[in-house]
């Protein structure tokens, strides 16, 4: 049997999913192969970032994905204790999400949401095969490029039966083993050493009710035993407690870990116990011909701040709009090209964030007095709490800059002066590249609900403008979607700082100036990527 379409995408994890809902989003024929039932049940992600929620909101699903099962009265304080139950060193106190007020940079709060719920709702959007996208216990068994796309055979994992899908792009979402991209001949760059863990997963259902107002959603364990974190799963009792291994190699006891990690007689069931590799790698290409590489098929990094999987997104959502672009017509031939240069330097941007987390934690000392009821325990405990409030920490879980902050430097951004460079205090900015700035237009209504399927152009305080009527016409001949939205609110138009801001579809600016360029079809060519 042959099957044919536009995009072929390995890997139903959360980042191949947000491919095909962009790619649905944007009106493009997709198939993604997921060899497993869809079922999750070893949950690994916990937080869906500011912008994978803002990107959500798009697809529409973002209640949902805040409705999926955490109860938003759930406290998300982050606590160091010498074990959960015995002495807190210190606390950041992060509001729940009932109590959290709506920030005034994002239309949307970060939402804590396992795998196995968000990966449901997913599929509720885009649908099992052959009405919607997605083809479980499936696998794909081979391929090769010809100079029409892709050529790929699918085995039914159930069934025992293959399929030819023929597609004219192939998108790897296949995970840290990234064998799509090995069998490419991409390598990765590996900028930290390898590290092994282990993962305990379990059942604690009493424990959030015996600790009361000590309670929290993520414990950083400081003792001389255990350097590692113990985080709510889910926050109806599922627990991950993250170990390293013993110095031979082997895992730990499950119930030895988590009695050396709780000191508070409470009933455990064990899920899971499994070893795992964090590796610190960023693939030197992210395409090969028509075959593009995203989440950790391209980069993989520590989940200490959460950033690996809200990396993925945004990469599914930078190649989602290029391929939709250049399938229908209007991108041009240098488009996709910008999908690498774009994204590879926000990878290892984002990895080196995360490895400073992960640094900030590893290289601590930890005197062994430190959990004793003594009067150098106590002084210990408060010198590690002041050294804390010093360096930070709270940085790690509170960190809208690394989600919204990023700036894309490429071809098709036309830069405009010298861009701010403080790196300790991010603000919204309209700057190319940026992310264009959120504000409410109306109750519910955000500036970011105008972007998507188009070019947007965003008109402030502007008389009649005949390069405008010259901008749409050009724009109406190349068959380039362009919407122009007259905002006449001065709090806005000081947040977007110029009169014309012209922003892509991923909601990121292109251009921005006080008038239309004369030479208004470059500039329109330059940013589908026509130009060189």
């Amino acid at each position: 049997m042959k099957t044919n379409t536009q995009v072929l995408i390995i890997g139903g994890g959360p980042v191949g999913m947000s491919m095909a809902a962009e790619l649905r989003y944007q009106g493009i024929d997709c198939i993604l192969i997921e060899k497993t039932d869809g079922v999750v049940r070893d949950p690994k992600v916990s937080t869906v970032g500011y912008r994978s929620m803002e990107f959500c909101r798009r697809w529409g699903i973002s209640d949902s994905i805040r409705n999926a099962g955490w109860n938003k009265n759930h406290t998300l304080d982050v606590a160091w204790v010498t074990s959960v139950g015995e002495h807190e060193i210190f606390r950041v106190n992060l509001p729940s999400y009932a109590e959290r007020p709506q920030p005034n940079y994002a239309p949307e709060t970060e939402q804590v949401c396992p795998q196995h719920w968000f990966a449901p709702e997913f599929l509720k959007y885009i649908g099992i095969y052959p009405q919607g996208i997605v083809k479980l216990n499936s696998e794909l068994q081979e391929f090769y490029q010809s100079d029409s796309g892709i050529v790929a055979s699918i085995k039914n994992l159930e069934t025992g039966e293959t399929e030819t899908i023929e597609a004219k792009y192939m998108v790897a979402a296949d995970g840290a083993r990234a064998q799509i991209r090995k069998q490419c001949g991409i390598d990765a760059i590996q900028y930290h050493d390898t590290q092994t863990f282990q993962s305990v997963v379990f059942q604690a259902p009493e424990l959030a009710s015996q600790l009361g107002d000590k309670n929290a959603m993520v414990f950083f364990l400081v003792n001389p035993t255990i350097q590692e974190p113990l985080r709510a799963v889910d926050g109806k009792g599922q627990y991950r407690l993250i170990l390293k291994p013993k110095e031979n190699g082997e895992i730990h006891d499950a119930y030895d870990a988590i009695k050396a990690a709780i000191s508070i007689d409470t009933p455990v069931e064990i899920i899971s116990n499994l070893p795992w590799r964090l590796t610190h790698r960023v693939a030197k290409h992210f395409r090969k011909g028509n075959i593009f590489f995203i989440g950790d098929c391209a980069h993989t990094l520590s989940p200490s701040g959460g950033f690996g999987m809200n990396t993925g997104i945004g990469d599914a959502v930078d190649l989602g709009w290029k391929l939709a672009a250049t399938i229908k017509g209007w991108g041009g031939e240098n488009l996709l090209d910008t999908y690498e240069i774009e994204r590879r330097p926000i990878a290892v941007q984002n990895l080196e964030a995360a490895n400073a987390n992960l640094q900030r934690t590893q290289k601590r000392s930890i005197p062994p007095e430190i959990a004793s009821n003594s009067p150098k325990g106590e002084a210990i405990r408060k010198q590690m709490a002041e050294g804390m409030e010093k360096s930070g920490v709270k940085k790690e879980f509170d960190a809208p800059g690394v989600h919204l902050g990023l700036r894309y430097s490429s071809p098709i951004v036309i830069p405009d002066g010298i861009p701010s460079n403080n790196s300790q205090q991010w603000t919204q900015s309209s700057y190319p590249g940026c992310r264009a700035p959120h504000a409410w237009l109306n109750e519910g209504l955000s500036t970011l609900d105008l972007f998507g399927h188009g070019f947007t152009l965003m008109c402030f305080n502007s008389n009649s403008n005949s390069r405008i009527e010259e901008l749409t016409k050009i724009c109406h001949q190349k068959q380039i979607p362009l919407t122009i939205h007259h905002i006449d609110n001065q709090a806005i138009a000081k947040l977007y700082e110029r009169t014309f801001v012209l922003v892509r579809p991923d909601g990121h600016v292109a251009w921005r100036g006080n008038e239309i360029p004369q030479d208004v079809e470059i500039m329109i060519d330059k940013v589908r990527g026509a130009l060189d």
